[in-house]
């Protein structure tokens, strides 16, 4: 049974530590400027608990080898293959790899293939960008709209090939896999029929079939899911729930979660059959140990926060008049900054704060918390203060997309400010850098960098890909892979 408000603060007020922590991951204590953990050894931490310390100790794979290629920089004895490249490689059909790469899953194929489909964030009408998704036949929702998804198969033997999932969307930006193996494809936006050269209305998710093409035909919005900007999708397997992150501001975006109607079975395409008001939509309502309402995430500073959740459902989930985020008074949801990528494991949703600015009324570079469906309970694992200093290499801030490693721990790309990295922590809290974009770092001369996207691992666990975002290209990184220590 969840707890109730009132439950969730009687049982704080006995432990005095509030409900018990879910999940693996522990606080990530990185440098400069993170804010650490108060069970790890101390090194020189401010009266906020900021820390100068990077941990190493044992954890990770070493420093970074530069690249002579001038592209990813790796650990020794790691190395990178490049799989699809925005402009240079080509779909089946003839036509360029789409550009602008960003959520990526990967799924076991039929005979020993590895499936892997790839959002590309393009905004806006086609002419726009050189490289959009290609309208092919049967696979467009809008034609006017410059991006979509495509598959991308590895034979066993190395070969690849591409093709359109879905073409016709707009700014796909993250997503999630689903336990039935299939890709729910998001919307980063809220444009309607008639804004920005749009024909149909955006902000919707999709679900996209990597290995049944002619499942994808006739390509339908999952409008009980919402119309905002949504982020990132996960899938509760055991309650059927799924949650979904928005990237708004204005105000700050919210997560949410959809219930399913009662005696709704999930399957390969199942969710596209729902009518456009099936389940229940809804935003949290987060308060602390004492039972006070929380009116913002950025408002935890110390690792191992616990917030209890209820759930207010959503007034209209399809925004006719008003952004859905804008239908609730102040008081009434928990909002949060940049909610990006989610990642289920250990029985539940690892959810990206990206980082807190502008509206938030606390400033951070960064935060991961663990959603325990179970308990009902945000905790918080990992928090990056402001970073000081985005040009130093090593300075990790502006987590993104995100997965939970086979490895242990999560691996976390990077979209902050300056120099770009994929980087790991440990479940005790330890960081360490996997690998560094040295295609377009971003520098005080040259402001412009690409972030890191898409990050997952193969089905085998020997295969990390990840995205450099612009171009747009997709990287195979292999090496010695070795459990990480938690001490």
């Amino acid at each position: 049974m969840s707890l109730t408000r009132r439950d969730f603060a009687r049982r704080s007020a006995l432990t005095g530590a509030g409900v018990a922590l879910a999940g693996s991951t522990g606080v990530l204590a990185t440098a400069p400027g993170a804010l650490a953990s108060q069970d790890t050894e101390t090194a020189h931490e401010g009266a906020d608990g900021s820390s100068d310390r990077h941990h190493h100790d044992g954890a990770g794979y070493g420093p970074l080898v530069p690249d002579l290629a001038g592209i990813l920089a790796l650990p020794a004895g790691f190395s990178y293959r490049i799989i699809t490249h925005s402009g240079k490689t080509k779909l089946e059909s003839g036509e360029s790899t789409p550009s602008n790469h960003d959520g990526t899953a990967a799924f076991a194929g039929p005979r020993g293939t590895t499936l892997l489909v790839n959002n590309h964030e393009l905004k806006g009408p086609r002419a726009n960008w050189p490289h959009p998704v290609p309208l092919a036949d049967g696979l467009v929702y809008d034609p006017a709209a410059s991006g979509g998804c495509t598959v991308v198969e590895i034979r066993p033997g190395g070969q690849v090939a591409e093709w359109v999932g879905i073409a016709g969307t707009a700014t796909n930006c993250a997503g999630g896999s689903t336990p039935w193996g299939t890709w729910l494809t998001c919307e980063e936006t809220e444009d309607k029929a008639g804004k920005n050269g749009m024909t149909e209305d955006h902000g919707y998710v999709f679900e996209v079939d990597p290995e049944d093409r002619r499942a994808n035909r006739d390509p339908r919005p999952i409008k009980a899911l919402g119309r905002y900007a949504h982020e990132a999708v996960v899938v509760d397997p055991r309650r059927g729930h799924l949650y979904l992150t928005e990237d708004a501001d204005e105000p700050n975006g919210l997560l949410y979660r959809w219930t399913p109607p009662k005696g709704f079975q999930h399957g390969r395409g199942k969710l596209r059959t729902l009518a456009d008001d099936a389940g229940i939509l809804q935003a949290p309502q987060c308060y602390d140990s004492g039972g006070r309402f929380v009116d913002d995430l950025s408002r935890a500073t110390r690792i191992g926060t616990v917030y209890g959740v209820d759930w207010v459902d959503v007034p209209d989930r399809d925004a006719r008049t008003v952004s859905v985020r804008k239908q609730f008074t102040d008081g009434r949801v928990t909002r949060a900054r940049k909610l990006e990528g989610m990642w289920w494991g250990d029985g539940g949703a690892y959810i990206v704060s990206s980082y807190a600015r502008d509206e938030s009324p606390v400033q951070h570079d960064g935060q991961v918390w663990f959603y325990d469906p179970k308990r009902r309970t945000l905790t918080l694992k990992v928090l990056l203060g402001v970073n000081p200093d985005p040009e130093r290499d090593g300075a990790f801030d502006g987590p993104d997309n995100i997965t939970v490693s086979p490895y242990g721990g999560l691996v976390i790309a990077e979209d902050g400010a300056g120099v770009q990295h994929l980087f790991g922590a440990t479940d005790s809290g330890r960081t360490y850098p996997i690998a560094r974009n040295e295609l377009n770092q971003g520098t005080e001369a040259e402001p412009e960098y690409s972030e890191f996207t898409g990050v997952t691992f193969s089905p085998d666990g020997g295969t990390l890909y990840a995205n450099i975002q612009e171009p747009g290209i997709m990287l195979a990184i292999r090496g010695p892979w070795k459990r990480q220590r938690s001490r």
